[in-house]
């Protein structure tokens, strides 16, 4: 008789989720439904029904969709004492410049082992990141809205949060109770995302129920994605094949989490795959912060240099290739640094390439074609 309540009580979920307008956002088999944004296939996957985390590289798994006003629902804990994750919420498709992390509205995910200070806690603290913004409930550092209770437990138990949006509002109930959240929050419509940061995290029982009211404005909203795919994946070099010049052995280049770093030299790293037209952001800086601009970039066509400079702060380029012209871009920071330059490339299929003489640091590169 228990057997059987069990076996029935398991077949009830979902009719009640299905009654109350819930969705469930992971099925417990694979990664359906979900965007791999800058991270190696073995930082998220699926064990015993799991959603599960191992942190490296620092980045973002995110939805397929995009929400604007809905009650989100699902269950946390961390494996390893001190573990740092989030929930990015209304997020961009990709990488913010410069950063692992998409703009967002972050609700922190931070084990209690990671330990005390006066501008964050572990108890469910909501901020904008990297471009958006928000006015925060209660009490307050900046932006950063701080919980009213201490109610989230420690590694290995798991916690259960309710974020609500509605019309730009944001509220975090953490195990029952709401505890933090903000207003008139940029943007408030866009994608939803669970962060790698380093600590191993398991994910279940995400689900979510969409609220009506679409009222948010092209500049209320994030973009939606391009078709932009990342060519690192944070831990290897794969897709990538090294060429060891006279100066510099195999290894010059290494993955460093979600940068690539070189010290130098004239190895090459060459992409593997050789693109048509296509569409190609990446992010470059000096591997010294106080670093004078230098001209040319690491980007390679056809083993020419494209132009620009690098510095000692995060700069963005896009390069678009059509047919027999190439034009690169400054996207971020602003003020942009002038008008596109342009260059000319034989036809066919490019060979893409990673080339510095100085030691510069490169990442995000996503490609369309």
């Amino acid at each position: 008789m228990k057997h059987c309540f069990l076996f029935m009580l398991a077949l009830a979920s979902p009719l009640v989720a299905q009654e109350e307008g819930f969705t469930p956002l992971f099925n417990g088999r694979d990664l359906s439904g979900w965007v791999n944004v800058n991270g190696a296939p073995e930082t998220w996957t699926v064990r015993e029904g799991l959603l599960h985390c191992d942190g490296v590289p620092t980045g973002a798994l995110r939805t397929e969709k995009q929400y604007e006003n809905f009650v989100l629902e699902l269950e946390w804990r961390h494996l390893t004492p001190g573990g740092n994750a989030g929930v990015f919420i209304w997020a961009g498709p990709l990488s913010a410049p410069g950063q692992p992390f998409l703009r967002a509205i972050e609700v922190q995910v931070l084990d209690h082992a990671y330990g005390r200070s006066d501008w964050f806690t572990t108890h469910g603290d909501v901020f904008p990141i990297h471009g958006s913004s928000m006015e925060p409930f209660g009490r307050h550092n900046g932006q950063r809205s701080f919980p009213s209770e201490e109610r989230s437990k420690g590694s290995p138990e798991w916690n259960h949060y309710r974020i609500t949006c509605q019309d730009g509002t944001l509220r975090l109930a953490v195990n029952g109770k709401e505890v933090s959240g903000g207003a008139n929050c940029t943007w408030r419509k866009g994608y939803l995302a669970l962060e790698s940061e380093g600590g191993k995290v398991d994910w279940r029982n995400l689900r979510i129920r969409e609220l009506p009211g679409a009222h948010a404005t092209p500049e209320q909203s994030a973009p939606a994605w391009d078709g932009s795919i990342s060519l690192y994946d944070g831990r290897t070099l794969r897709g990538w094949k090294e060429s060891p010049g006279k100066e510099a052995a195999a290894g010059a280049w290494k993955p460093m989490d979600w940068e690539l770093v070189t010290a130098g030299g004239d190895s090459v790293l060459h992409l593997e795959r050789k693109p048509g037209d296509f569409q190609l952001r990446f992010d470059v800086r000096a591997e010294q912060k106080e670093s004078a601009e230098v001209k040319g970039l690491p980007l390679c066509l056809n083993g020419s240099a494209l132009p620009g400079t690098v510095s000692g702060s995060w700069t963005r380029y896009r390069v678009t290739r059509r047919g027999t012209s190439v034009e690169c871009v400054k996207e971020s920071p602003a003020p942009l640094g002038g008008p596109a330059a342009t260059v000319q490339i034989a036809e066919g299929a490019v060979g893409l390439s990673l080339k510095s003489t100085s030691a510069v640091r490169v990442a995000n590169l996503y490609l369309k074609d």
